[in-house]
């Protein structure tokens, strides 16, 4: 079975040409197909051809078989695989900063006493956010984290981007598609973030 597979790799291999190995491999780094058919096409300067170029690249059979087989052969490797991908993608963008923190409401305290409004005898109260301890959140909540500083305003928590962990998360099931018009413009048809959080979340 394997040696089919090697066999099979071998012949896509051959199949390619420089230009289009190029390409393929330069895609499989961030799947930007723009990119890639500028890195290896560098006469082409404007996104738009590259854009376009790209996405008729991708439907190369030849090039989508290379592709999915570096894909394959990257998972069994790193034992990375999309559904695992997607899961992290789903905890970053699923992550809000009430999930981190919350407000309280305290009473405010000078000089060791508590302070009474003079007007309404009432004990003054403040509202103070605090950080809610690592150890108390989920391992869910705790994967969207990206560091925590100590700064001279308080312990600042920072989270990994969330708007773009949406836009990949898109990307990879199909809510954001590149679609190029017979103008040669490209056009892309984008969901509202906010629909894409409540799906994510599991909403109708």
């Amino acid at each position: 079975m394997r040696a089919l597979s090697l066999h099979r790799k071998k012949v896509s291999l051959m199949a390619l040409t420089p230009k289009q190995k190029m390409f393929a491999d330069e895609y499989l780094i961030d799947l930007n197909a723009t990119r890639a058919y500028k890195v290896a096409y560098p006469s082409c300067k404007k996104d738009e051809a590259a854009a376009v170029n790209g996405s008729k690249l991708l439907r190369n059979t030849k090039v989508a078989e290379y592709i999915q087989e570096r894909m394959k052969d990257r998972e069994r490797r790193t034992e990375i695989t999309q559904d695992w991908v997607l899961e992290e993608l789903r905890r970053i963008a699923s992550a809000n900063g009430t999930d981190f923190a919350h407000v309280v409401r305290e009473p405010v305290i000078r000089n060791n006493s508590y302070v009474v409004d003079p007007d309404t005898g009432q004990m003054q109260t403040r509202d103070v956010v605090r950080i809610i301890p690592t150890e108390e959140l989920p391992e869910e909540k705790r994967a969207a984290i990206s560091a925590i500083k100590e700064t001279k305003f308080g312990i600042n928590v920072e989270t990994y981007d969330r708007v773009r962990a949406l836009e990949l998360l898109g990307r990879h099931l199909g809510m954001f598609k590149d679609k190029v018009e017979l103008s040669g413009g490209l056009d892309t048809e984008k969901t509202k973030l906010d629909d894409l959080l409540q799906q994510m979340r599991g909403g109708g």
